[in-house]
Order: structure tokens, then C-alpha cells, then sequence
């Protein structure tokens, strides 16, 4: 399975972005990661194909809205109010087969897409 994302950018704090990234085949989970520079890479958002279910880190929780076009294949991160510590390569990852307890679990995710840079300035 390749991964395609898309969508980073600079923006001002407060303001919106939206990242997609396409997957070439049908997988169990499909989330998004960050990292940001002299840290560990951390757990965003994820939403599982079967009923859709979403799980957000507590961070992004009420900022940031996961969805999934499962006929597209692609994953979408609606990232609003953003803040500059939102700052960070973002990936989007996927999963072949996944349980629920390691959906927030960097190890679980099969397939990597190439990251793209997501900047807000204060």
C-alpha cells in the first residue's frame, strides 16, 4: 500500500488547514502522525474503515475533525484554530488489520506516506 498526502503549509495561529492523503489499497485504519523537530513522533488522529469509528489525541481533540472517503480510499485531517505548537511534519499512516487498544500506537501502522510540513506562526 503507497501513500499519498498533501495539503501542509504556513498559516497564522488560528487559522485552517485541511491534509489528505490517498491510499493505492484498502486498509483496516488510516490516521495521521506528527513530529516535530528534537521530538518523538506522536499520535494525531485515526479513523478505523469498518464503522468509522475516530480517536484523536487529547491535544487536537475539538480542533481537529478525522474523516474518511472509503470508495477515494483517502483520509482526510480538518485541523482548525491551529496553534503554533501544532507545528510538525504530519504523516499519514495506515494499517492493515488493527485493534482498537493500539490505535494510538506508532508500531501498529503498517505503511508511512513522506510526511508534509505544517507551520502556524504566532
Amino acid at each position: 500500500v503507497q501513500l499519498q498526502a498533501s495539503g501542509g503549509g504556513l498559516v497564522q495561529a488560528g487559522d485552517s488547514l485541511i491534509l489528505s492523503c490517498a491510499a493505492s489499497g484498502r486498509t483496516d485504519a488510516m490516521g495521521w502522525f506528527r513530529q516535530a523537530p528534537g521530538k518523538e513522533r506522536e499520535f494525531v488522529a485515526a479513523v478505523r474503515r469498518s464503522a468509522g469509528t475516530t480517536y484523536y489525541a487529547d491535544s487536537v481533540k475539538g480542533r481537529f475533525t478525522i474523516s474518511r472517503d472509503n470508495a477515494k480510499i483517502t483520509v482526510y485531517l480538518q485541523m482548525n484554530s491551529l496553534k503554533p505548537e501544532d507545528t510538525a511534519v504530519y504523516y499519514c499512516a495506515a494499517a492493515l488489520r488493527i485493534i482498537v487498544s493500539a490505535m494510538r500506537v506508532t508500531s501498529s501502522y503498517n505503511y508511512w506516506g513522506q510526511g508534509t510540513q505544517v507551520t502556524v506562526s504566532s
